[in-house]
């Protein structure tokens, strides 16, 4: 099961059963990107933190609303994070209130032709994915989709770090040729 399949399932499983362990495991993953994410788009530490931590409670109040056929578990909540950075800068109504920010902007409509080459793209790297030895993949989850450094991938895993680094170079090289070759198949 990949990585957005999973903090979906978990959603889903706080929506139904009220499940403690699922919303723990989902607030540990994303309030600290949440927040990370806010900071970027200007909020200070305490707002960020503010915002991150009213998301995180919408989530156990409505993950009934999330439906994982519209969107992902992390998308659904960047966009909760979006729009409650939105309220708040609205309610301030203050000399801060920067007309040009661009998170006050609406996003722009999608185009369904992306949209669809962006699909068509996760699905081939998803494919790819799996075909990885596990040694391989296991790296690559925990630098791409846990965000770990590779030192801290050498931390947790207790391998090198020059092993860390073989194994997500040639996890790359791999993943390289695989989509290509899907690429290519795609072409003829």
């Amino acid at each position: 099961m990949d990585q957005l399949q999973y903090f979906s399932d978990l959603v889903v499983k706080v929506a139904v059963n009220r499940d403690r362990s699922a919303f723990a495991e989902l607030f540990d993953h994303f309030a600290p990107r949440l927040k990370g994410f806010l900071m970027q788009q200007g909020a200070d530490d305490s707002a960020a933190e503010e915002i991150a931590q009213d998301v995180m409670v919408t989530l156990w109040r409505k993950a009934d609303l999330f439906d994982p056929k519209k969107s992902s578990a992390s998308t659904w909540l960047f966009r909760i994070a979006r729009n409650r950075r939105i309220d708040q800068l609205r309610r301030r109504k203050s000399a801060e209130l920067d007309p040009e920010d661009p998170s006050l902007h609406p996003s722009e409509p999608v185009d369904v032709a992306e949209d669809m080459d962006a699909r068509l793209r996760e699905e081939r790297v998803r494919i790819a994915l799996s075909t990885l030895p596990e040694e391989q993949r296991q790296v690559v989850d925990l630098a791409f989709f846990s965000g770990l450094s590779h030192s801290e991938i050498s931390d947790q895993t207790g391998l090198p770090l020059g092993t860390v680094k073989s194994r997500i170079r040639l996890a790359f090289g791999r993943l390289r040729q695989a989509i290509e070759a899907d690429a290519a198949v795609d072409v003829d």
